[in-house]
């Protein structure tokens, strides 16, 4: 399943395939480094970043990773982040894994946990990313980053924040220093937001969706939160990847829609063996500005 023809260079008649920037591992990747980009109620909140060696770009788009866990757990140093990030540092791209406040540690985020509660745990996770965002924006230079080429992404929880940042910043808050901070795609798994009425054709940014369709934890669709009785504390409608893909395709902007056909809600796992595809919509996409618009069905069985 691909979209893009690769293009291949003949040199003394044996065809080789051209090493191209952000989709070939074209570079080693660096350890990467800690930064306490803020802290808050007490703790140090820290991010990874993760850079190619000896590339001698200036300016780098950048990719930032929110990992999930129900906003009680996880982690920015698990498997699937770290490699996910040492590939997109390969390719190119300066990638960062943030920490952010795990405000429901111990707690529930089910339905017997109210409405309002969850509508402030994703503010503040929300504020949390953009935070990150705004530290790496200003020390650009110093970590070679191109702020009109940010691509932002998450898992579960982590996707929920990132989404409600990034289309739903106005119902948020208010006019605040995060208001010229500009993002070039989004890349989504399993995520959902409070109102995709708020997206606008100023707001709207490209994106990349992978949702299983009975996801009974984040819905799909739009639906309630956890799918919650309307008589419980936690009844929350939101809006999840295929509402906001086709709120995207109504405002003709760029997505690609991946549904996975009876997948639950492990589907916010990272799809490693979509990546490389994923990797060409972020080049064409993202950077390149290309305008696609495309649905994909997966079986559960080839989410592996």
């Amino acid at each position: 399943m691909k979209l893009f023809f690769t293009i291949l260079f003949v040199i003394s008649t044996i065809s080789v395939k051209a090493q191209e920037r952000y989709i070939d591992d074209i570079f080693e990747f660096q350890e990467p480094v800690t930064k306490t980009y803020t802290s808050k109620d007490g703790e140090d909140l820290k991010l990874d970043l993760y850079q190619p060696v000896k590339d001698n770009l200036e300016k780098r788009p950048l990719i930032v990773f929110m990992h999930g866990g129900g906003f009680s757990g996880g982690t920015r140093k698990s498997e699937s982040e770290v490699k996910f990030a040492q590939a997109a540092a390969a390719k190119g791209y300066v990638a960062v894994s943030i920490s952010y406040r795990l405000t429901r540690k111990g707690k529930s985020f089910n339905c017997d946990f109210a409405a309002d509660g969850k509508i402030e745990t994703f503010k503040m996770a929300a504020e949390d990313f953009l935070d990150a965002v705004k530290f790496l924006i200003d020390n650009k230079e110093e970590f070679g980053i191109d702020p009109s080429k940010i691509i932002v992404g998450g898992s579960s929880a982590g996707a929920e924040a990132v989404l409600n940042a990034v289309y739903n910043k106005s119902l948020l808050f208010e006019e605040t220093e995060y208001k010229d901070i500009k993002f070039a795609g989004v890349f989504s798994l399993a995520g959902a937001l409070l109102d995709a009425r708020y997206i606008t054709r100023e707001n709207a940014v490209p994106a990349i969706f992978f949702h299983g369709t009975q996801d009974k934890v984040v819905p799909y669709v739009t639906a309630p939160h956890h799918y919650c009785d309307k008589s419980k504390p936690g009844y929350l409608i939101l809006d999840g990847s295929k509402t906001i893909a086709e709120k995207l395709k109504e405002l003709d902007v760029s997505y690609a829609l991946y549904s996975v056909e009876g997948g639950g809600h492990g589907v916010s796992r990272m799809p490693f063996e979509d990546l490389p595809e994923v990797f060409e919509f972020f080049k064409r996409m993202f950077l390149e500005e290309s305008e696609i618009q495309v649905n994909f069905v997966k079986q559960l069985n080839e989410q592996k």
